[in-house]
This record gives C-alpha cells, sequence and structure tokens, in this order.
C-alpha cells in the first residue's frame, strides 16, 4: 500500500466524513420512549369538584325542625306563636351521632321553612328563636347544629324558605328580596363553611304574588362561599328529582338544558327526573324522601322499613342520584328511638350487601382497550374498589363494533345485583347497555352514570361468564366498575318485607 493511497483513507475519515460535536453546551440527543398513553378526550359537559364530592357522598340527611314540630302541621300558618318552641332535651350532637352511625357526611337544617320561623336569633326579625323560651330566648339551634357537626366531621347545608307566610313584607318584591338577603348573608357569613343550600318554589295556592330574585340570590352565594353546592329546580349546581318519593327516572341523565327550566314550574318534572342526554349544563339530580310519612315530626307516624328505604337506595343513588333522607327531631329536640334504630339497619343493609364484590376473583376480558395491553386502560381497572372513578376500562376509539367486558369466573358466581359506574369525571356516556350471563340477558338499560345497579328482576341467578356489553354511547365508554353483589333482603317473587333479619 503506498503513502499516498494511505494519506487519502486518512483525508477521508478526518475531514469528509459528517461529525457532532459533542460537548458540554451541546449535549449528544437523548432518544425518549414514549410509553404512556393519553386518556381519552372528555365528552362536555363537566362535573365541578364540588359537584364530584357531592355525588360520592351518595345519601346525605335532612333535618326538618321548627314550629310545625310542635303544633302538628306540615304547612304552618305563619301566626304561630315563638312560645310554642321550647325543644327542653335538643342535643344537636345526638342527630349528628344519629347522621355518622348511618354513614352521612353532609346534613342540611331547615333554617326557615314556610312559617317564617328562624331557628337562629336573626337581627331582621322578632319571629325567631329569640322570641322563645328554649334557652331563655338565648338560643341558637343553627350554632350548635354547626358546632355538633364540626365536631364530628359532618359537613352542613342549610334550606330557607323563599316563601314566608309570616313577614309583612312577602309580596312586596323588592323589600322581601331585600330581607331575603340579609337573611342569606347571616347564615352565610356568620356559621362557617356550608355544602349545600336549598331553594325551592313551594308555595300555596293562595300566596301573594311575588317575584324572587332567584340570580341576585345565587350571585351572594357564590360570593360569600364558592365552593358551595346551590339546590334548585333549576340549579345551578343540582336539580330536583321533580318527586318527593326518592325516585329518579330508568334514563337519568346528570346533563339537563338549565335554560329549560324555572323554579317552581310544574311542566317540567319529567324533564327533571331524566335530565337530556343533549344537555348542556352538568346538573345532578338530588333525591328527597323523608323516613317517615310526613317530613316534619308526627307522634302517629312510623319510619319506612328497612326494605322501602333500600328500594329508595335502589332508585336514586343505583340510577346516578343523591338520596336526602328527611330524619326530623322531635319535640324533645331528640332524634326518635324508632328512628335511630331503623336508620342503623339500614346502614348494616348496604354493608352488608355491598361489602363485598363477588367478581373479585374474576379474569377480565374486553372487546379492545385504548392504547394495547400496555395502555393502562385496561379491562383489569373495572374489578377493583368504587372510589377511584379515574380508573377505568376504556376501548380503543378505532373500535366499530358495540362494546364489551366479560368478568369470567373459575368457579359459578351467585348474585342478584349488578353494579355498573362510568368515569364521569370525563362525562357521561352510556345511552344503552346489557347484562349476560352465560349468554341469557337478565337485565338491560339506559343511563348508568357515577352509579347504576341492577337488582335482578328474576331474583338470584348462577353462572361463570358475566358480560356487559355497551349498546348505545355518546362517545367512546369508559366503565370505572363492573361488580357483582349478593342482596339477602331481594325476593322479587314477594312483596317487599316489613321483616327484615340482620346478620
Amino acid at each position: 500500500m503506498t503513502n499516498w493511497f494511505i494519506i487519502k483513507i486518512l483525508f477521508t475519515i478526518f475531514f469528509l466524513t459528517p461529525t457532532t460535536q459533542i460537548s458540554a453546551s451541546n449535549p449528544p440527543p437523548i432518544q425518549r420512549q414514549v410509553t404512556a398513553t393519553p386518556p381519552p378526550l372528555p365528552v362536555l359537559p363537566l362535573p365541578t369538584f364540588s359537584q364530584l364530592k357531592w355525588q360520592r357522598r351518595e345519601i346525605i340527611m335532612f333535618f326538618h325542625f321548627g314550629v310545625n314540630t310542635f303544633t302538628d302541621r306540615e304547612w304552618g300558618t305563619g301566626q304561630e306563636s315563638p312560645a310554642i318552641f321550647d325543644p327542653a332535651s335538643l342535643d344537636a350532637g345526638q342527630w349528628m351521632e344519629t347522621a355518622v352511625q348511618a354513614g352521612v357526611s353532609l346534613a342540611i337544617l331547615t333554617a326557615k321553612h314556610h312559617d317564617g320561623f328562624c331557628l337562629w336569633p336573626s337581627k331582621y326579625t322578632d319571629h325567631s328563636v329569640a322570641g322563645s323560651p328554649w334557652r331563655n330566648g338565648e338560643g341558637d339551634v343553627i350554632r350548635e347544629f354547626v358546632d355538633a357537626a364540626k365536631a364530628r366531621g359532618v359537613d352542613v347545608g342549610l334550606y330557607l324558605s323563599p316563601w314566608d307566610r309570616h313577614d309583612r313584607r312577602y309580596g312586596r318584591t323588592k323589600e322581601y328580596n331585600e330581607y331575603y338577603l340579609a337573611q342569606l348573608q347571616e347564615l352565610l357569613n356568620n356559621y362557617g363553611g356550608v355544602r349545600e343550600i336549598w331553594f325551592d318554589g313551594a308555595k300555596g295556592p293562595n300566596a301573594p304574588n311575588m317575584t324572587y330574585y332567584f340570580n341576585d340570590w345565587f350571585e351572594m352565594v357564590d360570593e360569600l362561599q364558592g365552593s358551595i353546592n346551590i339546590f334548585s329546580d333549576a340549579g345551578p349546581g343540582i336539580r330536583w328529582v321533580g318527586n318527593e318519593k326518592g325516585f329518579a327516572g330508568d334514563t337519568c341523565w346528570s346533563t339537563i338544558n338549565r335554560t329549560s327550566l324555572s323554579i317552581g314550574d310544574p311542566t317540567t318534572l319529567d324533564y327533571l327526573r331524566t335530565g337530556d342526554s343533549r344537555g348542556t349544563d352538568w346538573l345532578p339530580p338530588e333525591c328527597d324522601v323523608s323516613i317517615r310519612p310526613g317530613w316534619f315530626w308526627h307522634k302517629s307516624e312510623t319510619p319506612k322499613t328497612v326494605g322501602e328505604l333500600l328500594e329508595v337506595y335502589y332508585n336514586s343513588v343505583g340510577r346516578n342520584c343523591l338520596m336526602l333522607l328527611n330524619v326530623p327531631p322531635n319535640t324533645e329536640g331528640l332524634i326518635s328511638d324508632a328512628d335511630v334504630v331503623r336508620l342503623k339497619e339500614f346502614r348494616r343493609a348496604i354493608q352488608t350487601i355491598f361489602s363485598k364484590n363477588l367478581a373479585g376473583g374474576c379474569s377480565v376480558e374486553a372487546s379492545s382497550q385504548r392504547g394495547g395491553v400496555s395502555g393502562g386502560f385496561g379491562p383489569e381497572n373495572v374489578v377493583g374498589g368504587d372510589d377511584d372513578i379515574w380508573t377505568y376500562w376504556a376501548p380503543a376509539d378505532e373500535y366499530t363494533g358495540h362494546h364489551w367486558i366479560k368478568l369470567v369466573s373459575p368457579k359459578r358466581l351467585r348474585f342478584n345485583v349488578v353494579r355498573i359506574q362510568e368515569a364521569i369525571g370525563l362525562g357521561q356516556r352510556v345511552r344503552r347497555h346489557e347484562v349476560y350471563v352465560d349468554g341469557v340477558r337478565v337485565a338491560n338499560g339506559t343511563t348508568v352514570g357515577y352509579k347504576r345497579l341492577h337488582r335482578l328482576e328474576k331474583g338470584v341467578v348462577e353462572g361463570r361468564v358475566v358480560t356487559l356489553r355497551i349498546v348505545g354511547s355518546r362517545a367512546t365508554p369508559l366503565i370505572s366498575s363492573f361488580a357483582l353483589h349478593f342482596d339477602p333482603f331481594w325476593h322479587p317473587n314477594k312483596q317487599h318485607q316489613d321483616k327484615i333479619v340482620l346478620m
């Protein structure tokens, strides 16, 4: 090899071959491998943080208490003397202990009902506890209620009735709205954090014509306590379900059009009950019902049976709603023993049914999954707990058939309740679904939402393969839970039992 040939090779290597200069200021490029698959786009509208927290409470409590408790009425006349209000043994701590034992984390009190009597010493009226003999006129039920709740970790809600049968300003629009707003400011400024404020349109047929400045009230509430949920027929945070039986529609969307709603309008009851798949507002429904026939305590009444309360639970919480259960204090200022016992039984019944997911040992299959086997959206996500709505199965966007997910058990499963939940943090999606056991359809329905409970019409079924088919959806369905339970109190071939033995 000649010297000239060697020089030519070295020249090519050092001068003609492209190179990359490496230095501290110009480090070599790092090859990063993307492994995480992003979540799918949300389907609007979406719940707020406060609405999500409210929904996951599932059951909250209402306390109707006031002069009606002592007159044996449901609607007072407004002419009652404050002197009749004298609950000798009032103990808000006992109310809250009852709530805690029932698994309740939010309790609402009637600060003022339609009779206009105020459970706090409002400086804008003498029709209040300040004019009663209770605590020698120095008492404040709201203060005792709030303090007892705080001591036990229970959040507080208040109801301030728009209809006031006592105040002389009622019927004079400007004067009464000023009065109402003043009392609203008292409640929201002086008693700490309030998580729900209750408004309604209840009014007798002979009541004076009155225009409520609801929008002004709502603006004031948001100004004073921005994290609060505002309840009314038309929201803006929570909507009424349209009846006082505690039952939602079999189809129940959290979405609805607020512009189609008006507080106190009886023509929108069906719309409130079902919601609207095309709704532009996230306005989930609250199902209010009383543990007794009346809302206020009456000596002649007794509480609902456990079977009746479970029926409400399945038709409220089990239909994408929240259950608001009224438990009225008696004339002594206490929750009656019969109600306390029934609430404990009801709580134990729910725990008995839902404490164990019978699908926990199943393998899970699906029609497809977003991002493939390592995408993080696999069907195994549905058999965990129901506390994390952000862990879910998501099928592949490009899949064109009906989406399905199967629970496969090595041994026969025996159950009579199916629980399905959506990842509602990304919107409500499912329009129609079906459940099959070993190829035989055992349940079907429309919406799912936060939670859908199917108590099987034929009772207990047995099988090894349980399939959920999504046959209609607003977008790719996102299922956070698919679970199986056994309800020992459900006997579809018999009438609801008044006597239920709790283990």
